[in-house]
């Protein structure tokens, strides 16, 4: 059973960095539309307050969440867009400050969370942990297309070693919501993080692997970018398949961007 407290941690930190990102915009800036089509700043802004609440109502009311969930079976491929519409329409100020509540709520709630608990999901239950996970991961994804849109450039951290965690474990989902049968052996994923460190994952004599930087799969999984656009590498077929479904996130497939043409990464 692993301790949440960390990863918690890191959540809250990966907030505060994108909270700094928007605080100081303008109202104009916040209309300003960003590489997820149809979505400004606003919009992703109400989507991580929106599924924070989402994740808050998982841990504290179940029976909140299932209604949640069959709003989702009703309109599998828009409720996420209806429900960044819905909050998006609030000014800045109050928008930013809905998710401050929200994502604070949400922080004592999995800290408080009896140990060994797990949580109804639109994917499988999970545990604290596994919530604060996808829930940095989805916070890192939004300030990424956030940075883009207003000309900022992040540095790569440690806590994407979260990510990438993901990333790995949501092999199967992936192939799952594409219709395919996942590959019954395991991938050898090999990453170099931002210190230039070795995340590592999977046997070593796996026959089929994934190399290349942390942030490029980072950015693959999360659907920031076009895999021609990264420096990644796969040996075997269906590593190579794998790298143009892979998905981080509940949900049906995430349509991706398009390939910019530029040099990888």
């Amino acid at each position: 059973m692993s301790d949440p407290t960390p990863v918690i941690d890191d959540l809250r930190e990966e907030s505060e960095e994108v909270d700094r990102l928007v605080a100081g915009l303008d109202p104009a800036q916040w209309a300003l539309p960003t590489p997820a089509a149809g979505w400004t700043v606003a919009h992703q802004i109400a989507h991580l307050a929106w599924t924070d609440h989402s994740a808050l109502l998982a841990v504290t009311d179940a029976d909140g969440f299932r209604t949640l969930v069959e709003g989702a079976l009703n309109a599998p491929h828009t409720f996420v867009d209806e429900g960044a519409e819905e909050y998006a329409g609030a000014a800045p100020a109050d928008l930013l400050a809905r998710w401050r509540e929200g994502r604070a709520a949400l922080e004592k709630a999995l800290r408080e969370a009896p140990a060994g608990a797990r949580f109804p999901w639109y994917g499988p239950p999970m545990s604290a942990a596994s919530m604060a996970t996808a829930r940095l991961m989805e916070t890192w994804a939004h300030g990424q297309d956030i940075a883009d849109t207003i000309g900022v450039m992040r540095p790569p951290g440690a806590r994407l070693r979260h990510v990438a965690r993901l990333g790995v474990r949501t092999r199967d989902f992936a192939y799952g919501v594409h219709g395919l049968t996942p590959p019954a052996e395991p991938f050898r994923v090999e990453l170099v993080g931002p210190g230039g460190e070795l995340w590592a994952h999977g046997p070593e004599d796996a026959p089929q692997r994934v190399t290349g930087p942390a942030l490029d799969f980072c950015l693959l999984v999360t659907r920031r970018a076009h895999r021609a656009d990264l420096a990644l590498t796969a040996d075997g077929p269906d590593a190579d398949r794998w790298l143009d479904i892979a998905q981080a996130f509940a949900g049906p497939p995430g349509g991706g961007r398009e390939p910019k043409g530029d040099t990888a990464r």
